[in-house]
């Protein structure tokens, strides 16, 4: 698929379409599959339909994620290279400074970033280490940013301190269906995560939750992972969709790449299920392509990790994303602050 095909088929998608039901929850996994096997230009255009009507004015969030403190994990986590289980060359690192993180956040911010991610390589963290990250927080949401934190596991009483510090989202992925996890992680449990994701609902954060595809799961799990995700109550304020990254050492590092197409399908079921949701196009953009990038959107992914790196492994630098967003026509999401700036188109 070339430019001119790429522009035309936005210009085709921008015309005014009739409205598509949308089928409410709770999604069976059967209801979801169905969706996931619609002839793909048909599910495209269900997908973008609902994005529209939700998000019209059609912006791009654009988030930066930061690992403050790397690699030496005690979980075995087949997709990830900071376990201290396999050999991927990542170093264990302490968490950073408070002047490290507020520099990086100020640069992120003055690229045009709105969500600040900080990332912490913790089984679960212990009372000292929220300690550490409340200050961290506190001093990226002093810039004027959207803060969000993945720390591992948390105890409510963690949630409730992040909360106070001005954490407006936590990320703890569900990664795949629940009868797949065990083929992916076993130091932990589905039900540990969800524990997590009940603490941080309950001390009043977003949630920021999705998944990975191309770890060699089935269809069926693709669709597990999706109604676990819709039939929360309320479902994720944020939906990272990642392709996994194939990192050498790692147990999945020889994992069929997941089929791209397949991939767009998982953004637009994200969409379709979780319409007002921020779906996040995630981790494995540079393997994807302009082309690939550009059907996401349409398929209705509306944030990006923006920056050089995800947490250890590479991303699109920024120039590159400047220049798609530019070629697509979408412009970047600002925060109120920002718009009070001028900031950012």
């Amino acid at each position: 698929m070339g430019a001119n095909d790429l522009q035309q088929a936005a210009i085709t998608l921008h015309r005014p379409a009739k409205a598509v039901a949308t089928p409410r929850g709770p999604w069976s996994v059967e209801a979801i599959q169905a969706l996931l096997d619609k002839p793909f230009m048909e599910l495209l255009f269900e997908a973008q339909t609902v994005h529209r009507r939700h998000f019209p004015e059609g912006d791009i969030e654009l988030a930066t994620l930061l690992s403050v403190k790397t690699g030496g994990c005690p979980e075995n986590c087949g997709y990830c290279p900071q376990s201290a289980e396999f050999d991927t060359g990542v170093k264990a690192q302490k968490l950073m400074e408070v002047d490290e993180v507020v520099r990086a956040a100020q640069a992120a911010k003055d690229a045009g970033a709105t969500r600040f991610c900080m990332g912490a390589a913790w089984r679960a963290p212990k009372d000292r280490d929220v300690e550490k990250v409340a200050v961290l927080v506190e001093a990226v949401k002093g810039l004027g940013l959207q803060t969000c934190a993945t720390l591992g596991m948390l105890e409510p009483h963690h949630a409730q301190q992040l909360k106070a510090a001005g954490l407006d989202y936590y990320n703890h992925n569900l990664d795949t269906a629940p009868e797949y996890y065990t083929d992916v992680v076993d130091t932990r449990t589905y039900q540990d995560r969800l524990d997590t994701l009940a603490a941080v609902r309950g001390a009043g954060i977003s949630v920021c939750c999705g998944g990975i595809v191309g770890m060699g799961e089935q269809p069926v799990h693709r669709a597990g992972l999706i109604a676990q995700l819709a039939n929360m109550d309320p479902y994720p304020e944020s939906v990272p969709i990642n392709s996994l990254v194939r990192v050498p050492g790692t147990p999945l590092a020889d994992s069929e790449p997941v089929d791209l197409f397949d991939f767009v399908r998982m953004i637009a079921v994200a969409r379709i299920t979780m319409p007002t949701a921020r779906v996040r196009l995630s981790a494995g953009r540079q393997q994807m392509g302009e082309a690939v990038q550009a059907l996401c959107f349409m398929a209705g992914a509306n944030s990006i990790f923006y920056g050089d790196k995800l947490l250890v492994t590479g991303n699109p630098d920024v120039d590159a994303d400047v220049q798609l967003l530019r070629k697509l026509g979408l412009r970047s999401h600002r925060t109120q602050e920002q718009a009070e700036e001028g900031g950012c188109a």
